[in-house]
Order: structure tokens, then sequence, then C-alpha cells
């Protein structure tokens, strides 16, 4: 079956055909809120921890970086904000869960909007290949950063000075797609939320 797109705020959600805005609901839009901001914090969390090591080449405790070292915390940096800001993030991830989030809303199991934010990342009540795909990237970004912990300085440095700038990069693409859907009404345009096979086909049932 042919995954389908929701272009409207709670078109997924909404018992009839008609769309309702979220801003009309407390619930819908707090739940929604949780949903886009929960994995804002995610994000957040992991770049406090990672942003100290990231700056310690600067603080002139350590050794300080030569030419060649430099040339590679820049060109890291600027790599991880194309591939992961950018293309990963804005592009894909980022729309995903804004889209995710909206559809959330009163009449959402509670377990759906207490976990809000993995629901929102595809962890749970996605189509197979969402999940496969949310759980993969997510074991495998924790594999990297373990892998990352044992790189000695400045490369361990290096690398998540990338991560700080990546995760940043999602963060605010994650706000300003929230915000815009929430103000203009209209969900990222083609983005799949990826909910299961049932409830697409229900939805198709009801806007028919």
């Amino acid at each position: 079956m042919i995954a389908t797109t929701a272009t409207s705020l709670r078109a997924g959600a909404s018992s009839s055909g008609k769309t309702k805005c979220p801003v009309t609901k407390p619930i819908g839009l707090l739940s929604s809120f949780w949903g886009s901001f929960g994995v804002i914090y995610i994000l957040y969390k992991a770049i406090a921890r990672v942003l100290p090591i990231a700056l310690e080449p600067f603080k002139g405790t350590s050794p300080s970086l030569t030419s060649f070292q430099l040339a590679a915390y820049i060109g890291t940096s600027l790599f991880f904000a194309y591939a992961e800001g950018y293309k990963g993030f804005q592009l894909k991830f980022s729309p995903l869960v804004v889209c995710r989030s909206f559809n959330l809303g009163i009449k959402s199991p509670a377990h759906h909007v207490i976990f809000a934010p993995a629901y929102s990342m595809g962890l749970f009540h996605a189509t197979r290949k969402r999940m496969i795909v949310s759980w993969s990237v997510t074991t495998g970004v924790a594999v990297v950063v373990a892998l990352v912990k044992r790189l000695p300085y400045p490369w361990r440095n290096i690398v998540d000075a990338g991560v700080v700038v990546g995760l940043t990069w999602g963060s605010l693409s994650i706000a300003i797609g929230y915000f815009k859907a929430l103000f203009t009404g209209k969900l990222p345009d083609g983005v799949d939320p990826a909910l299961p096979i049932f409830e697409q086909s229900n939805d198709n049932k009801k806007k028919d």
C-alpha cells in the first residue's frame, strides 16, 4: 500500500474530514509541543555533554592544535553541518518529528502522549520500515559515541565539534519547523508520518 502524507495540522488525528488546528485544542497543542521539544531536549542534553570536550583545545589547558588539526576541526564541523545537520536533520528527520508530533491529540492513547518524543521519532507506532530505521540510527549513534570516546586528544575533540554543530542544526530545524507548521497551519510538504498501515487506511476512508 502506498503511504499517505499529511499536509495540514492534525490531519492524521482528526476524526472527521475537517482539519482541526491544535491551537484550539490545548491538549493537542501541548502534546505536539512535548513531542517536538522533547526531542530537542534530548538533543540539547547530548550537546551539553560534548560541547565542553569540543571546546577543550581552545581553553588553554590543553596542547594547541596544529595547523593540520585546526583544518581538520573546521572541516569536520562543516562536514557534520551538511551531512548531519542539513541532509540528516533538516531534510529528513526534523520534518518527520514535526509531522508525527502534530498527529498527537486528545484522542491519542495515553502512552503515545507520555512518550511523545519517542513517538515523534518513529520508535513505536510506526511502519515496520520506519521503526527499523529509527532504532538502527539510535543504536548506531550509541555505538559511534562509544567508539569516539576511545579516540585520543585532539581527535575526539574534533569529532565532538562536528557532533555539536550537527545536533545544534538539527535542534534549530525542529524548532523552526514546529513553529512554522503551528503558525501556517501546514505540515512539511511531502513528509510521510509513517503511521501503521491500518491507521493510514482509516484516515483515507474518513477523507472519502
